[in-house]
């Protein structure tokens, strides 16, 4: 038995959904513990590529049973229209399970985040729009809706006038627009009910029986290390916490239960949204890898800003989620680069700093210090055996492995199933 924690250790966009899928044709459940459909995961099987927002990658696998956590935030509608397109596609939905717990996003979750994001002016978080900051914030508070309130037309109906009593007086009194119809609300969110409630259940429960049968365990983030709420760059961070220790939270087990955490590592690192960025390259180089790399959000369609990989932010990456291995993916971005550079440290008013600084006003300062590696400028794509890879891109991949202490695991050299190099077993 093996119970798998799997993490971005940048900025989200390493490229989980595909290991997230490589990993579950061995894993008897799949649990996405955080997030809401603000993040996004790209599945490629064949000639066929799925995008995944709420439901965890491993849905893809008939025998798997897939979790949405009580941490997620879910809207939905935007679940509704993932199950009916993956059930378009031929894909069976049976084997998902919703928490009971979780929270719903709700309309006003959805205004507020856009006018707050517009009040911001130059100030913007880069958020989504999709109400996922608000949804959350309401859960702190204690005035959150959960699936479980859903299930009881009086309990859904207390909770949402006393709720839109509220906001409706906040978009009237401090944004100056119309609030919301109780009654439209309401019956949209009561409609909902026959399409999602088969998939309703407590399960933490269900988690459990799994690991007291000794099955394989699959724990899946969205996002990355670095838009945690508490150890990302904040306030540019995600309204949530992707790191490793949030699986137990929203999911319902104990820490005793984890095994095994896996970082996921791109290669080079992106960022979506703003912030600063160390190693941010707006050249041609840059923009080499933005292409070659599909460096476009999954939910947004946003370019995604490209830079060298940092291994001042993957080292802190692996402290905060005690990483036992990484999994390396989109090497094969890099094929056509003649010289390679690796971020080392940061140099910060003429220091030399290897830690991640806390201060959003001195990331902003750091200057990158660099080593430089020859490229390989040969095609890895096909590539099946870590022993047929490039010398070069080897040395690469030894290098990361030696500046983080951490043992690479998995290779990805492209986004289909077959393009990629397994050099330990994980379950």
């Amino acid at each position: 038995m093996s119970a798998v924690v799997l993490i971005g250790s940048q900025w989200g966009d390493e490229g989980k959904g595909k290991v997230t899928d490589f990993l579950a044709e061995k894993a008897d459940m799949v649990i996405r513990y955080q997030g809401g459909s603000n993040a996004g995961h790209t599945v490629v099987v064949g000639e066929k590529e799925y995008k995944l927002h709420l439901i965890p990658s491993g849905i893809l696998y008939p025998g798997t049973t897939c979790i949405i956590g009580n941490g997620v935030v879910i809207d939905p509608a935007v679940l509704i229209k993932e199950l009916d397109y993956l059930e378009s596609q031929g894909i069976c939905t049976d084997n998902l399970k919703i928490s009971l717990r979780a929270h719903l996003v709700m309309p006003y979750h959805m205004r507020l985040d856009e006018l707050e994001e517009e009040s911001k002016g130059s100030n913007k978080i880069g958020t989504t729009k999709r109400g996922i900051g608000p949804a959350y914030m309401d859960k702190t508070a204690r005035v959150g809706i959960r699936i479980i309130d859903l299930l009881d037309e009086e309990e859904f109906a207390g909770r949402l006038k006393k709720n839109l009593e509220e906001k409706n007086r906040l978009f009237k009194q401090v944004y100056n627009v119309e609030g919301f119809v109780f009654e439209e609300i309401f019956q949209r969110y009561r409609s909902y009910l026959p399409r999602l409630k088969k998939y309703i259940t407590d399960t933490s429960v269900i988690i459990h029986e799994f690991l007291s049968q000794k099955k394989n365990v699959l724990f899946e983030g969205a996002q990355g290390t670095l838009l945690d709420m508490d150890h990302g760059t904040y306030p540019f961070v995600t309204s949530s916490h992707p790191v490793a220790g949030a699986a137990c939270i929203g999911s319902g087990v104990g820490p005793t239960e984890i095994n095994k955490t896996i970082g996921i590592v791109k290669a080079y690192t992106t960022r979506v949204g703003e912030g600063p960025f160390p190693t941010e390259l707006v050249d041609a180089d840059g923009e080499l890898m933005r292409n070659r790399g599909h460096e476009f959000g999954t939910t947004t369609g946003r370019p995604r800003r490209c830079g060298w990989l940092d291994m001042v932010i993957l080292s802190y990456a692996a402290r905060i989620n005690g990483l036992n291995r990484i999994a390396i993916t989109k090497l094969d971005v890099l094929d056509q680069m003649e010289k390679i550079k690796i971020c080392v440290a940061y140099k910060y008013k003429g220091e030399i700093i290897r830690n991640f600084p806390a201060s959003l006003k001195a990331l902003s300062q750091c200057e990158p210090v660099y080593e430089e590696m020859d490229g390989w400028l040969t095609e890895t794509t096909q590539i099946q055996k870590y022993e047929s890879l490039p010398v070069n891109a080897r040395k690469y991949i030894e290098r990361i492995e030696k500046l983080l202490g951490v043992k690479a695991a998995i290779i990805a050299i492209g986004p289909g199933r077959n393009q990629t190099i397994f050099m330990e077993e994980i379950f």
